[in-house]
């Protein structure tokens, strides 16, 4: 029996493409140049090269001219740094096409294992700090990221994204602690540090590592433990609370899973860029909103 033929996504061969001949999607700001995110990409770039080359697709009326897709920070860097052209995946016109998929930033722990990978593999601590535009410093902490760290919670915080130093605070905690502050954490989507040291001043002394309260400055006894009880009455309020939540979130999933399914259809995306593209932008807000929480 014949094998239905997969249809491609992309032109077989990559694009040797002027920049002057590529049309954004949308402006990268200052504020973005700004960003952390941004300093990261630049300097990963300086160091190793693009990775993962932008994706584009042909304009309908002159194919010499193309519409980017995805990789404007890429492209944006690119400019900066004087180039004339760059090479570019070119996506097919095709309404199966999902080019404008999620992204994530990269999570604390996800992190923490690629780089004791590359460590491994014998990248030198000095190009992985050059190359994420960090001090080594930072580098060694992400490194021992889980140490102190129960496997419980490391699986909990997987997939989340968890300043450095509120592992830092969770290393005060015993295990069983650590479980129910990671829970804590999660539920109500708040990984700050200062959320930490909360949870760390609202623990009591039989289930800190050591008999030293970690006390926040100007505290007294009692309001440490008026902390305790409204965190315990903060965790049952919050499942009281559950049911309601879950029938509006069950809407919000399904209003972003409308608009992520108008996102991945390139004739969509190219007719609002044309006509509409005040309701783009905030579609994509929408979108990256939400991948952000995710």
């Amino acid at each position: 029996m014949t094998q239905p033929r997969v249809k491609l996504g992309f032109e077989e061969a990559s694009l040797r493409i002027p920049l002057n001949a590529i049309q954004p999607l949308r402006e990268v700001s200052e504020r973005v140049r700004q960003s952390v995110k941004y300093q990261q990409i630049a300097a990963s770039i300086d160091e190793v090269g693009i990775i993962e080359p932008p994706v584009v697709i042909r304009d309908t009326v002159d194919h010499g001219r193309f519409h980017l897709l995805d990789g404007h920070l890429r492209v944006a860097i690119t400019r900066e740094r004087g180039a004339t052209e760059m090479v570019c995946l070119v996506a097919i016109d095709d309404e199966a096409f999902t080019y404008n998929r999620r992204t994530n930033r990269i999570a604390s722990i996800q992190e923490h294992r690629m780089i004791l990978n590359a460590v491994r593999k014998g990248a030198s601590e000095d190009r992985l700090a050059r190359a994420l535009n960090v001090n080594i410093a930072n580098i060694r902490a992400k490194r021992n990221l889980l140490v102190g760290i129960c496997p419980e919670v490391a699986a909990l915080l997987a997939d989340k994204h968890v300043p450095l130093n509120s592992f830092t605070e969770l290393r005060f905690m015993k295990p069983v602690r650590q479980v129910a502050a990671a829970q804590l954490m999660i539920a109500m989507n708040k990984y700050s540090v200062s959320y930490a040291k909360s949870l760390v001043a609202a623990t009591p002394d039989d289930q800190l590592v050591t008999t030293r309260k970690r006390r926040p400055r100007g505290l007294t006894d009692e309001q440490i433990a008026l902390m305790q009880r409204e965190s315990e009455d903060l965790d049952r309020d919050f499942h009281k609370i559950e049911a309601r939540y879950g029938a509006d979130n069950l809407d919000l999933v399904l209003a972003i899973g409308l608009v992520s399914r108008l996102l991945a259809n390139a004739r969509v995306v190219r007719h609002l860029a044309t006509h509409h593209p005040h309701i783009l932008q905030q579609f994509q807000k929408l979108e990256t909103a939400q991948s952000e929480a995710a």
